[in-house]
């Protein structure tokens, strides 16, 4: 694959990533805590930008350990096509799960998670007073929703470690920055005085919706990933 073609799974890879809610719900949930505190917009804010860091550090650390593991495993030799294409299966397993399980059916977003994770989040988010602990809240969300975004992960670091290293690194900052727009626009909303009880219900209006593109999305990224890598490479075209 050539660097914009790698850069262009990288980036979709990346906003599959960010259309998934559980940070996004932890973010929702922190933000309406603190105004229902009745603290400052600037604490408000604060405390977003600190959960907002937690999640780009974690995601930053994940991917990074993914490529590392990926590395020390196959070295200089390559990713044989056989991890590319389960991978791939991964990708499109995860994407009809996403379809099927991803929204419980019932009234609100509670998503298929363990129901002790959500609990511990909805607690967390509620006791976060300080820029620090919304941090460390934001690492954790990204850990609680790990089987859902791992296959994004996974895809992306193995496209990444195809390029030369300039390009990597800048495909890594890519990848980081794109899997937060979902939550700098929630940011920027409750910023501009937007209601969080709007945006929820706008989130429960279109969460079939949003099922539905996540789970859609991954199955493109793995179909594309698997034609242009694994059948082109085992047929000799490329």
């Amino acid at each position: 694959m050539d660097i914009p073609s790698s850069l262009a799974i990288v980036a979709l890879a990346a906003f599959i990533h960010a259309s998934f809610q559980l940070s996004v719900s932890v973010l929702t949930l922190l933000s309406g805590h603190a105004i229902g505190a009745k603290r400052s917009q600037a604490k408000v804010l604060r405390l977003s930008w600190g959960f907002i860091g937690g999640v780009g550090v974690m995601t930053l650390l994940v991917l990074s350990f993914i490529s590392l593991l990926i590395i020390h495993s196959f070295g200089q030799a390559g990713v044989p096509l056989v991890i590319w294409a389960t991978a791939c299966g991964l990708v499109f397993g995860i994407g009809l799960a996403v379809w099927l399980f991803y929204f419980r059916k019932e009234k609100g977003t509670k998503l298929w998670i363990p129901r002790s994770l959500a609990e511990h989040l909805t607690d967390r988010s509620k006791a976060t007073k300080r820029t620090a602990e919304a941090f460390s809240l934001g690492l954790t969300s990204v850990l609680g929703e790990l089987i859902f975004i791992a296959p994004s992960m996974i895809i992306s670091a193995l496209v990444l470690l195809e390029l030369p290293s300039a390009w990597q690194l800048s495909g890594i900052a890519m990848y980081v920055v794109i899997s937060l727009s979902g939550l700098l626009a929630i940011s920027s909303l409750i910023g501009g005085g937007h209601s969080i009880g709007k945006i929820q219900k706008w989130r429960e209006n279109n969460k079939s919706f949003m099922q539905f593109a996540a789970g859609s999305a991954l199955v493109a990224l793995g179909f594309f990933v698997y034609i242009s890598k694994v059948v082109a490479e085992s047929s000799g075209v490329l």
